[in-house]
């Protein structure tokens, strides 16, 4: 099972039928973003001998932004690799089954954050952090800094609970899974669409029903694909944090047809999504927003809206979740080669 499954949704959703735009300075940003993390020892060693490494986030921050100044978009694939560390570090022991572990770690990072410096000998997660929150955070309100701050307790949350159910060996219902994936899944990153447009969306549309529904069902929709992209792999470790392992437990069914059912729930929640933005311009009338601020959720909810086909097409160029790779690696002692080395991949 790969992402490749996820293509069929291309003639089923139309928000998902036109391939995303790539930004044309792609090439020279991953070699940036590379830099930038080998140098901060978030990548440590040969980039094709992790799941980090090879990831090549820069692409996904590409595909999201394809417009963008490549500045802004160079510190938003900067802040995807960085959550991506975390994610991993939050799936491998000692943190993986102690809730524990999970408040400790998150303990250090929003305290780095709050006081605008990392420890002495801090670890790479925790200087980088700092970095990037001192580049973002100046240019944003206080409302924003406060919304970002809550999504990252909310992911410390969701990460612990996951621990604890790693530990008892608890797989969580479907109906409960979807809260806690969304919160498991790094929600402070999609705040970070305002800094990159360079604007600052109305903080009472951010609780209105309609735009609750559009952020938290791209968000539904982006994890549970990756789910399915991360099956394999995720599986191999008994990790039951996995839509599709859900899907199966519930159903009892084989992992192609959990998939299937996954697949059907993300056209279900795409349908939601494309209902709520249309009557977003209602919803705005009501809440009197400006021509500016009206200008500023538009171009937000058209990134949001093409978040979901980049993330799919980052999903089938990206070695993250090649789960061959690494036992293809320890049997021959050769690494794959690094998808930046095909000319395909290239804008």
């Amino acid at each position: 099972m790969d992402a490749s499954l996820l293509l069929s949704l291309t003639d089923r959703v139309a928000v998902l039928a036109t391939p995303s735009a790539m930004h044309p300075d792609a090439w020279p940003l991953g070699e940036r973003v590379d830099g930038w993390a080998r140098g901060r020892g978030l990548i440590l060693g040969d980039p094709d001998g992790s799941p980090l490494g090879r990831g090549r986030f820069e692409r996904l921050a590409a595909r999201v932004f394809p417009t963008a100044d490549l500045d802004r978009v160079d510190l938003f694939a900067r802040w995807l690799t960085w959550a991506f560390a975390l994610d991993d570090t939050l799936d491998q022991e000692p943190l993986a089954g102690s809730a524990t572990a999970v408040h400790e770690l998150y303990e250090d990072l929003l305290r780095a954050m709050r006081l605008g410096h990392a420890r002495p000998g801090a670890r790479p997660l925790e200087t980088t952090l700092v970095e990037l929150w001192d580049v973002t955070a100046t240019r944003m309100d206080r409302e924003w800094r406060r919304r970002f701050m809550l999504h990252m307790e909310a992911h410390r949350t969701g990460c612990a609970q996951e621990a604890v159910n790693r530990r008892t060996g608890r797989v969580p219902a479907p109906r409960e899974y979807a809260g806690l994936r969304r919160r498991a899944a790094a929600p402070f990153l999609y705040d970070l669409v305002e800094p990159v447009l360079g604007v600052v969306l109305a903080d009472r549309l951010t609780t209105s029903p309609q735009w609750v529904i559009l952020s938290e069902g791209v968000a539904d929709v982006v994890a549970w694909s990756n789910d399915i992209a991360s099956f394999t792999m995720e599986d191999a470790r008994q990790d039951a944090h996995n839509l599709v392992a859900v899907m199966c437990q519930t159903h009892g069914c084989r992992p192609r047809e959990g998939a299937r059912l996954v697949l059907d729930r993300i056209v279900e929640r795409l349908d939601e999504v494309q209902e709520a933005v249309r009557v977003l311009p209602a919803t705005m009338d009501r809440l009197e927003l400006s021509p500016e601020q009206r200008q500023t959720a538009s171009q937000i909810a058209r990134v949001l809206l093409g978040t979901p086909r980049a993330h799919v097409d980052w999903l089938t160029e990206s070695g993250r979740y090649n789960a061959s790779a690494d036992a293809v690696a320890t049997a021959s002692g050769r690494r794959p080669p690094r998808l930046d080395t095909l000319s395909h991949l290239r804008p």
